[in-house]
C-alpha cells in the first residue's frame, strides 16, 4: 500500500469512514485515524449512491468503537489495521470530480491562475467522502511548498475582491467551536494574519497543508516530564501548518514546540517570540513542549508575543 497522508480518508471493510490524522508508510501495519462516518439507515448524510451515513462526534466515535471494535482503540486514539482498509480516499484525486461545483471551481481556478499546479490541490472532509451538505464548509488542501504560495495568492484575491474575508460573526462561531485558551481578540489577530481562510459566494473555506515529501516526519510520544510554560524565539516555522504543527525554538531547554491541535497551526512566524504552555516531554535525550495533549487542550496554548505587542 502506498504512503497515506493526513487529510486522506480511509474506508474499512465495515464501510466505516475514518479521517487520517498522521502520515503512514507502506511498511506500517496500522493507520492512526479518527472515525467520522458510519452507515446508518436513518443517518443525516446521504451519499450520491443513496446510502445514508451518520457523522460521528469525537466522544461518540470512541463509544461506538468500544462497543463494536475495541481493538481499534490503542493508546487513547483510533488505530486501524491496514488489512481492514478497502479504500483510500485522496483529496488530490477527488477534486477532479468536484470542479463542476461553482465555489470549488472559483477556488481552484484562483490558485491555478496564480501558478499552483493542479497536482498540488485537493479537497478533503465531507466533500472527499461524497457526504457534503448544501451548506458544508470546504476544506481545500494544498500540498507542500505550494501551500505558502497559495496563501499569498489568496491575499491578492481578497484585495482584488475575488474572494471575501470572513465577517466577525463567523469568526466568533469558529472561536466558540474551538474554544481556545486565548481571548477572542488575540485569536482573531492570529487567525487573520495566517490568511488561510476565505469566503466565496457566502461559502466558507480554509486552506490545509499536507507535506508532500516521500518521508514526511512522524512524531512518537516521549517521556512526560510535567507541565511547562516557555517564551522563546522561533527559529524555524517551515512546518508550522503541518499536523502536528512544528516550531523549532531557541531556548535553553526546549528544542521544539509541537501542536497537535489545529487551532495553533501557523500561530507564530520565524523570528518572533513565542509563548507556549503545554506538557514537557523528553525523547532520545531531547526535550520538546507538546500543546494539544487532549482534544480540548485546556490550559495549553501558543501565542506570538511579537504579534500582540508583548514580545
Amino acid at each position: 500500500m502506498s504512503t497515506i497522508r493526513i487529510r486522506d480518508f480511509i474506508v474499512t471493510q465495515d464501510g466505516w469512514i475514518f479521517s487520517v490524522i498522521s502520515y503512514s508508510m507502506p511498511s506500517d501495519r496500522r493507520i492512526n485515524a479518527l472515525l467520522r462516518y458510519v452507515p446508518d439507515e436513518k443517518g443525516e448524510r446521504m451519499r450520491s449512491d443513496g446510502l445514508r451515513f451518520h457523522k460521528m462526534e469525537f466522544e461518540e466515535s470512541f463509544k461506538f468503537l468500544r462497543e463494536n471494535k475495541p481493538e481499534y482503540i490503542l493508546g487513547g486514539s483510533h488505530s486501524i489495521p491496514i488489512a481492514d482498509v478497502v479504500e483510500i480516499l485522496r483529496p488530490d484525486v477527488r477534486i477532479h470530480a468536484l470542479l463542476s461545483h461553482p465555489v470549488i471551481k472559483v477556488i481552484a481556478d484562483t490558485f491555478r491562475e496564480g501558478g499552483i499546479p493542479a497536482s498540488k490541490m485537493g479537497v478533503t472532509g465531507s466533500w472527499l467522502c461524497d457526504l457534503a451538505t448544501p451548506t458544508s464548509d470546504i476544506d481545500f488542501v494544498v500540498y507542500g511548498k505550494s501551500f505558502f504560495d497559495a496563501i499569498e495568492i489568496l491575499k491578492r484575491a481578497k484585495a482584488e475582491g475575488k474572494i471575501s474575508e470572513l465577517d466577525e460573526s463567523l469568526w466568533r462561531k469558529i472561536y466558540e467551536k474551538r474554544s481556545p485558551e486565548i481571548s477572542f481578540d488575540e485569536f482573531l489577530i492570529h487567525e487573520v494574519r495566517k490568511g488561510n481562510r476565505g469566503m466565496v459566494e457566502g461559502r466558507y473555506f480554509d486552506l490545509l497543508y499536507v507535506n508532500d515529501g516521500k518521508k514526511p516526519p512522524r512524531y512518537a510520544r516521549g517521556k512526560v516530564l510535567g507541565r511547562c510554560r516557555i517564551e522563546a524565539v522561533v527559529t524555524d516555522a517551515s512546518h508550522a501548518f503541518d499536523s502536528p504543527a512544528v516550531f523549532k525554538v531557541d531556548h535553553k531547554e526546549v528544542e521544539e514546540v509541537l501542536s497537535f491541535t489545529h487551532t495553533y497551526a501557523g500561530q507564530v512566524m520565524e523570528g518572533e517570540v513565542m509563548e507556549a504552555k503545554g506538557v514537557l516531554e523528553e525523547i532520545e535525550g531531547k526535550k520538546r513542549l507538546i500543546v494539544g495533549t487532549t482534544r480540548e487542550a485546556k490550559g495549553e496554548w501558543i501565542r506570538s508575543l511579537t504579534l500582540i505587542g508583548e514580545g
